[in-house]
């Protein structure tokens, strides 16, 4: 059994084959189990080409629609705050970089002229209102004795007609006692001649003569009075024809109270005008010397501070400036011929180069007028020499969305910082 149980396969009998067998090469047997070089190359450069033109078409799906420029910085207000009125620096009560609230005082003057010339306003308002004071009175008092003056007028003027009509009655009665007087002396004169005859004829005597003589004296001493009252009451008569015309004048200058009464009130229209333009040079000298300190009008950082205690202030030259911090926008400068479907209103993603890959958001707030080059100093002229074409730039303005989330992270925006800009378009 043991010999059995071992038995060499090599006893087995043999199976004839029944054809001829050949067995393949082991050259050929391998080219048939590897592929050629040359198709795999082929693999690997197809490989590459979908890979390439694969970034192309998604860099052209993500870039499609929108348009992006580095030229873009941050902008923002700067505040100069410069005095309101001329003096010497007191104090400068900030430092740089200080960031300031509204009201903070920031700087204030030496106020010793200003003051004397707040007193010197004062001193002329008090003269201005006790001129109207005046001026005032004076109108009232013109006004009562307006009419008083005019009817005291008209009784002069009546009062010097009725004296002319007495002058006159005392002229003819003047006249007229002449004529008595006269007649009486040709009597008188006429008895005493008859007296004499009589005399002589030795008809009366010589006491008759005087009688009759003494009588005549009488008549002419009566004919000289009457003379001299006719005189009298002729130059009555002239003195009452000038107080006449005086009357008359004086009604005249009573007539013309409305006209002195508005000479008054024009005075006191004057007076007050003095007094109004006096308490607003008190306002203004109130105000200047309010002026002494200087004080922010905004919330901000000092910056470009240029003020030293001891310096005399001049309202043109300002002492520093401020930045708001929240007055800020960016200008993004695109090419000229990305512009083309860019309008206000189309959304913004940005970047500052400060915070690297941090990104904000916003809209196209506007698109300037003019491309940039219009507004430099020495504008291009294409037409004054050879001609070389240059892409222009236009100014956009983006506005920051006020919740980006970005903003909310602390991040503080300078004017100056530069951005990088992507607008989508469509």
């Amino acid at each position: 059994m043991e010999s059995t149980g071992t038995r060499d396969i090599s006893e087995r009998p043999a199976v004839a084959p029944q054809g001829p067998v050949t067995a393949p090469p082991v050259e050929a047997a391998g080219r048939a189990a590897t592929p050629p070089k040359g198709g795999k190359a082929k693999f690997v450069f197809l490989g590459l080409v979908l890979a390439t033109g694969g970034a192309f078409a998604a860099n052209w799906a993500h870039g499609r629609g929108k348009e992006s420029t580095d030229d873009a910085q941050v902008e923002g207000r700067l505040v100069n705050v410069a005095p309101r009125v001329q003096g010497r620096v007191a104090k400068v009560l900030v430092r740089d970089n200080q960031v300031v609230e509204p009201g903070t005082v920031l700087v204030e003057l030496e106020d010793d002229d200003l003051r004397a010339r707040l007193d010197v306003a004062k001193a002329d308002l008090l003269a201005a209102q006790a001129q109207q004071a005046s001026a005032e009175a004076q109108e009232k008092l013109t006004e009562k004795t307006l009419d008083a003056s005019e009817r005291q007028a008209k009784g002069g003027v009546v009062q010097a007609q009725g004296t002319l009509l007495s002058s006159s009655a005392g002229l003819d009665q003047a006249r007229a006692d002449i004529l008595a007087a006269d007649a009486r002396r040709k009597l008188a004169r006429s008895e005493l001649e008859r007296a004499k005859t009589l005399v002589a004829s030795g008809a009366a005597t010589s006491a008759d003569l005087d009688v009759r003589q003494a009588a005549l004296d009488q008549a002419e001493a009566a004919y000289t009075t009457a003379v001299a009252r006719e005189k009298f009451a002729a130059s009555t008569i002239t003195a009452s024809a000038g107080g006449v015309d005086v009357a008359k004048g004086r009604l005249d200058a009573a007539q013309i109270g409305p006209e002195q009464l508005e000479v008054s009130k024009a005075s006191v229209a004057l007076a007050k005008a003095r007094v109004k333009q006096s308490e607003a040079a008190v306002h203004i000298a109130e105000l200047n010397l309010s002026y002494v300190k200087v004080i922010a009008p905004s919330r901000g950082t000092v910056s470009r501070r240029t003020v030293e205690v001891g310096q005399m202030a001049d309202p043109s030259r300002p002492f520093l400036a401020l930045v708001p911090p929240d007055d800020i926008w960016i200008v993004a400068n695109f090419k000229e011929d990305q512009l083309a479907e860019m309008k206000p209103g189309d959304t913004a993603t940005l970047t500052i180069d400060t915070y690297g890959r941090r990104e904000l958001t916003g809209r196209v707030e506007s698109i300037a007028g003019a491309s940039g080059a219009r507004f430099a100093l020495l504008p291009p002229d294409n037409a004054s020499g050879n001609f070389t074409k240059v892409v222009q730039r236009v100014p956009v303005i983006i506005r920051l969305d006020p919740g980006t989330a970005s903003l909310a992270n602390g991040l503080t925006l300078r004017p100056g910082m530069s951005a990088n800009v992507t607008v989508r378009v469509k």
